[in-house]
């Protein structure tokens, strides 16, 4: 049994920033003051609750109660929901990512999870915009959570819970963060990159990179061949 955890954002989704802009707006809206960027690496994690805490810490100087985190998620949220509503054209799914995840649930070989920075309910939103099924998968966001070894670990533990008798784990993903997120891990990655600059994980030590899902047999067999990143 292997379990196959993906990213959502740019791996199978993606939206040409419309969400990260949501985010950065949602923001301003909320506190008016200049969201400071969507260059997500410039934070120290790449999750949304690292994201939102380093702001507010910026710039006024405390920490983030529970309470404003939950309200701005919600803000967030309905803000995704309206930009799907007014340009659903700009929320896309990569090629083949619906029938790969189908594919993937329906095989005796394999357990399916997610494993995003973002926050759990905008995530399913965007799978669900996209008709990808979320109700079979291992599920786990940045709510409550700093970093992206603590989400997919989340992940882990949700199929050990399940006593899923797993002996390899393979995550899929597009950023630079992937990339050291599994490094960290020591969990084999294959990259994805829609757009297809494959050699911008190549150079970084990932030897599996795919554009998109449209050849199930490739990505079943670099689920077998895919290594940790050098």
């Amino acid at each position: 049994m292997t379990l196959v955890i993906f990213d959502v954002d740019g791996t199978l989704v993606y939206s040409d920033k419309r969400d990260s802009q949501s985010f950065a707006d949602t923001y301003e809206q909320t506190y008016g003051l200049p969201f400071p960027t969507i260059d997500w690496s410039k934070y120290p994690h790449v999750s949304d609750d690292t994201i939102f805490k380093t702001v507010i810490n910026n710039h006024f100087q405390r920490v983030a109660t529970e309470e404003e985190m939950a309200s701005f998620k919600m803000a967030f949220t309905d803000r995704i929901r309206q930009q799907r509503a007014l340009i659903p054209e700009e929320f896309n799914m990569v090629s083949g990512a619906k029938s790969t995840i189908e594919r993937l649930i329906d095989h005796p070989q394999y357990t399916v999870g997610v494993g995003t920075g973002g926050w759990k309910e905008p995530a399913i939103l965007k799978l669900d915009f996209v008709q990808i099924p979320t109700e079979p998968l291992l599920i786990s966001g940045a709510d409550g959570k700093e970093t992206r070894v603590q989400i997919i670990e989340e992940v882990i533990q949700q199929a050990q819970a399940q006593q899923v008798d797993f002996t390899r784990i393979v995550y899929v993903g597009d950023a630079t963060w992937d990339v050291k997120t599994t490094r960290t891990m020591d969990l084999p990655l294959i990259g994805l990159r829609r757009k297809g600059d494959t050699d911008f994980l190549h150079q970084q030590g990932v030897q599996h990179v795919l554009s998109d899902f449209s050849d199930f047999e490739l990505f079943e067999r670099y689920v077998k061949e895919a290594m940790i990143p050098v």
